[in-house]
C-alpha cells in the first residue's frame, strides 16, 4: 500500500508529538523512587482508568482479536467484557485496598508480607518472563507484522524502530512519561478505531448490517468448541482475568500511583467503561466485514485489509497512528513495570539494600535498556516461528504462568490457613503442569487446560498448606479480606457522595455488561 503525503505527514507529526510529550513529562519529575516508579502518587481517576486501557489495548487486539471476531463472531469479546465482571471487580473490591493502604511499590510486595520472600521472588520471575515474551516481544512482532502488511516495511526494521522510539521517553521519564503519553495515545486509538468502524459499517450496508449480525451474537458456546467452550468460565477465564486485572504489575501499577483510595477505585471503574467501549470499536467492523470480504484467507490480516480497501488519504494516517499508539502504550507500560519489579523486588532486596533513590532510579533506567534488548530478541525469534497464529502463542504463554500466580493471591487473601510453602508449590508447579497437560492433550482448548491447571494448583496449595505451619493471627493482621475492605477510608468519604459515589457508577456498568451476557447467552 502506497502512503499518500498527507498520511506520512500525520504519522511523522504524531511520532514527534509522542516523543516530545514523553520527554517533557520526564522533566516534570524528580529522581526519587516514588516519583520515577509511581509518578509521585499524584494520578487522578481519569488518568488511572485511561492509562489502564491504553496499556491494555495493543496490536494483539487490533490484529488478533479483530481476526478472531471475523472468524468466530461476537464471542471474541467475551474475554474483554469478562474482565469487567471478574478481574476488575477482584481488583476493585478485594485487592486494591491492600495495595494502597500498605503503600506498596509493586504487587509482589503483598506476597512478601502475606507469605515471605520466596513467593515474592517466584512471582517476580514468572511475571518478568510473561512481560518479555508476551507483553513486549509478541506485541512488537504483531505490530511490525501489521506495518509490513500495510506498507511493506521489513518486519525486523519495524521491531527495532518501535522499541527504540518507545524506549526513549519510557526509560528517561518513568511512569509519569508513560501515563502522559498513554492518555494521548488512547485518544488517537479511539479516533482511529471509530474511523475504521464507521467506514466498514458504511461499506457493509450501514446500521442495518450491524443489526443483522445481532441474530448471531452469542456469549456461550458448547463445551466441545475448540476455542471458546462455555467451560472457560469455570476456570480458564476466571484465572486469567484475576491475574491480568488484579495481580498484574502492568495494570495495577497505575492504581498504586493514585492520589488516594477514592481516585484509585474511581479510576478502575472508569477503566470498566472504556473496557466496554473499546472492544466494541474493534469487534463491530469484524462482524460486518464478511459482507464485503466474504472469504478472507487469513483473518489476522483483516485490520490491514480494511485500512487498505476502505480508508481515504488522511484517515489512513490517523488509523496508522492509532495502531502505533496501541503498540507504543503497551510496550512502554510493560517496560516500566519490568524496571519497577527488577528494581524494587530484586535489586533493592538482594543486590544493594542500602541503595539511595538516585542509585535505584539509575538501575531502573539501565534495566529498562536491557529489557528492551531482550524484548527485541524475543520478537525477532517469533519471525522464525510465524507459521503458527501468534494470538494462540500469546494465549498459550499466559496459560503457563497465570494459574500459579492467581492461586497464590486468591488463597493468600481469602484463606488464613494458606502457608508460604503452599503458595510456593502453586507458583513453582504452574509451568510444569501446563506443559505436561499440553503434551498429554494437545487438542484440548486453551481455556480448559488453563482452568484444569488452575484448580490443580489450588488443590496442591491447599494440601501443602494443611501439612505446614501457618502464620499467626497477629502476623496476618491487615492482610486478609474482610468487610472493612469494602469501605472507603473515613478521611476520603467526602469524595464518595452524590454523583461521585463509586458504587453508583460501578452498578451502572455492571448491569450493562450483565444485560449483554444474558441477552446473548
Amino acid at each position: 500500500m502506497q502512503l499518500a503525503p498527507i498520511d506520512i505527514i500525520i504519522f511523522v507529526i504524531y511520532i514527534l508529538l509522542i516523543i516530545g510529550l514523553g520527554l517533557y513529562a520526564s522533566r516534570k519529575g524528580k529522581d526519587t523512587k516514588r516519583d520515577y516508579f509511581l509518578a509521585g502518587d499524584k494520578l487522578p481517576w481519569w488518568m488511572i482508568g485511561g492509562s489502564i486501557i491504553a496499556a491494555n489495548i495493543s496490536s494483539h487486539h487490533l490484529v488478533g482479536a479483530m481476526g478472531a471476531a471475523y472468524s468466530r463472531g461476537f464471542v471474541a469479546i467475551a474475554m474483554e467484557w469478562g474482565a469487567i465482571l471478574i478481574g476488575f471487580n477482584a481488583l476493585l473490591w478485594v485487592f486494591l485496598p491492600f495495595y494502597l493502604r500498605n503503600g506498596f511499590y509493586t504487587v509482589p510486595e503483598y506476597l512478601q508480607k502475606r507469605f515471605g520472600n520466596g513467593t515474592r521472588t517466584v512471582y517476580s520471575v514468572l511475571i518478568l518472563l510473561t512481560y518479555i515474551l508476551v507483553e513486549i516481544g509478541a506485541v512488537l512482532y504483531l505490530g511490525a507484522l501489521s506495518l509490513y502488511s500495510l506498507f511493506g516495511i521489513p518486519v525486523i526494521y519495524s521491531i527495532v524502530a518501535l522499541a527504540l522510539l518507545t524506549g526513549v521517553y519510557t526509560i528517561i521519564g518513568g511512569l509519569r512519561a508513560v501515563i502522559w503519553t498513554e492518555m494521548l495515545q488512547l485518544g488517537i486509538l479511539i479516533i482511529g478505531g471509530i474511523a475504521l468502524s464507521v467506514a466498514t459499517v458504511h461499506a457493509s450496508g450501514g446500521v442495518k448490517a450491524v443489526l443483522k449480525t445481532t441474530a448471531n451474537w452469542k456469549m456461550f458456546y458448547p463445551a466441545n468448541d475448540p476455542d471458546f467452550p462455555w467451560t472457560m468460565y469455570l476456570g480458564g477465564l476466571l484465572c486469567i482475568s484475576v491475574f491480568y486485572c488484579a495481580t498484574n504489575q502492568f495494570i495495577v501499577q497505575r492504581v498504586l500511583a493514585a492520589k488516594n483510595e477514592w481516585h484509585g477505585r474511581m479510576g478502575v471503574i472508569f477503566g470498566d467503561y472504556l473496557k466496554f467501549l473499546v472492544p466494541l470499536i474493534i469487534t463491530i467492523p469484524a462482524l460486518v466485514a464478511p459482507a464485503i470480504l466474504p472469504s478472507l484467507e487469513k483473518p489476522d490480516l483483516l485490520f490491514a485489509t480494511l485500512v487498505e480497501k476502505l480508508l481515504p488519504s488522511g484517515l489512513v494516517g490517523i488509523v496508522m497512528a492509532g495502531l502505533i499508539s496501541a503498540i507504543m502504550s503497551h510496550i512502554s507500560g510493560a517496560v516500566n513495570s519490568c524496571t519497577t519489579i527488577l528494581t524494587m523486588d530484586i535489586y533493592l532486596p538482594y543486590i544493594n539494600k542500602t541503595a539511595t533513590d538516585t542509585q535505584a532510579v539509575r538501575f531502573g533506567r539501565l534495566s529498562g535498556i536491557m529489557i528492551l534488548l531482550v524484548g527485541i530478541g524475543s520478537a525477532i525469534l517469533l519471525i522464525h516461528y510465524s507459521d503458527r497464529p501468534v494470538f494462540l502463542y500469546l494465549m498459550n504463554l499466559y496459560g503457563l504462568f497465570t494459574p500459579g500466580i492467581a492461586t497464590m493471591f486468591l488463597l493468600g487473601v481469602f484463606w488464613k490457613r494458606a502457608t508460604e510453602k503452599g503458595a510456593l508449590a502453586a507458583g513453582l508447579l504452574t509451568i510444569p503442569l501446563s506443559i505436561a497437560l499440553n503434551l498429554a492433550f494437545p487438542q484440548m482448548p486453551f481455556f480448559n487446560r488453563t482452568g484444569i491447571v488452575f484448580w490443580s494448583c489450588m488443590i496442591i496449595s491447599i494440601i501443602v498448606s494443611l501439612v505446614t505451619k501457618p502464620k499467626s493471627e497477629l502476623q496476618l493482621n491487615g492482610l486478609m479480606w474482610n468487610r472493612s475492605v469494602l469501605r472507603v477510608p473515613e478521611n476520603e468519604r467526602q469524595f464518595n457522595t452524590g454523583w461521585r459515589n463509586t458504587g453508583l457508577w460501578w452498578a451502572l456498568i455492571t448491569v450493562l455488561v450483565l444485560y449483554f451476557y444474558i441477552r446473548y447467552a
